[in-house]
């Protein structure tokens, strides 16, 4: 993945009437919450609104997969006008990027909104979000990874329900295909469990729940990428963690680092405010041959998880994976750590 490391400064976009504001003008903060503000769940025939919040959409054959894919789903799509822009590892300028975003949720034929790619930059658009049109129009938003960003900015300042689940250039393979059709299509209130395949084992070894602390716990799931939450940390796009459910993954990191940013949500204060903690996976973590003494992702959770006697468990489908939930983020869940399941009070979207 791209570093993440730096917010700019923005400004004033004007396009097709709307005001998009700037982050002098934002007046996000004081716009009225709507508790679990849901959007409509897709129908055959809706419009799916891609976007690239982030990482440049560099392979056009990645968009047509994604295209395709939704076709055999039975949805048609949008491109956003800016997607294949190019600003060194960017998807154009950050106004350009912002722009596709405001409009889709401001254009009446797109249904829902799906990120291309995640990779670094959607942080830099935060306040050029306009939240007050987002709120007027609430509509599914989903992405992962570097999206994290904006599924928790879009729920903080609107009380829309997001999407952490796949991206247009994710596998559209029948796992990850199943949950998004049961969380946004059908309008299930889903039970999350990972696959159950031993292969030509004896016992099974791929995707195998971790409980870290056992017992049940309830709360609204929040969350997303490990880096990309703790660089947002001191924003004021960071949702009330109290009671709730914190979900994590990332990938490519050294433990070194996830030990670092999980110290950072601990002295933030965020740790010793959740009811529960859910890992799914961190892609390409494992300490290197070379890395003589290092932890490991069992001692972080037993340093900075296990102390704080909440229900815990990691090994979920949630990260840089081919099988992988569709997670509402900001919708009230239950955990149990003991069986390794996420279970939902209710439907993600209204149907």
């Amino acid at each position: 993945m791209l570093a993440r490391r730096k917010f700019l400064t923005t400004s004033l976009l004007t396009l097709g009437g709307i005001n998009f504001l700037s982050a002098g003008q934002n007046e996000s903060s004081s716009l009225p919450l709507a508790k679990d503000l849901k959007a409509k769940g897709l129908k055959p025939g809706d419009t799916i609104g891609l976007v690239c919040p982030a990482h440049s959409a560099f392979i056009k054959q990645d968009v047509q997969f994604a295209i395709e894919a939704f076709e055999v789903m039975g949805f048609k799509t949008k491109v956003g006008k800016h997607v294949f822009d190019r600003h060194g590892y960017l998807a154009g300028k950050d106004a350009d990027r912002a722009a596709d975003i405001n409009e889709m949720f401001a254009d009446k034929s797109i249904n829902a909104i799906m990120a291309m790619h995640g990779g670094w930059g959607a942080a830099r658009l935060l306040p050029l979000l306009d939240y007050k049109l987002i709120q007027k129009n609430p509509k599914i938003f989903i992405g992962y990874s570097d999206i994290t960003s904006l599924l928790l900015a879009i729920y903080k300042e609107t009380g829309l329900i997001t999407f952490h689940g796949p991206v247009g250039s994710s596998t559209w393979n029948s796992f990850s295909t199943d949950y998004f059709k049961r969380t946004l299509i059908e309008g299930q209130a889903v039970e999350m469990v990972n696959p159950v395949s031993k292969k030509d084992n004896l016992v099974q070894t791929d995707d195998r729940i971790y409980t870290i602390t056992p017992g049940q716990a309830t709360g609204k799931l929040l969350g997303g990428n490990l880096t990309v939450l703790s660089h947002i940390l001191g924003s004021p796009y960071v949702p009330d963690f109290k009671g709730a459910i914190l979900f994590l993954e990332d990938v490519g990191e050294q433990v070194y680092r996830m030990d670092r940013m999980l110290t950072q949500l601990k002295l933030a204060g965020i740790l010793n405010q959740i009811s529960g903690f859910v890992f799914g996976k961190c892609s390409e973590c494992l300490p290197s041959k070379e890395s003589y003494g290092s932890l490991t992702l069992e001692d972080l959770f037993e340093d900075h998880i296990r102390p704080l006697n909440i229900p815990a468990f990691s090994g979920a489908m949630i990260g840089h994976i081919a099988n992988k939930f569709t997670v509402p983020v900001g919708l009230d869940a239950s955990i149990d750590a003991s069986k390794g399941i996420i279970r939902f009070a209710e439907p993600a979207v209204l149907v």
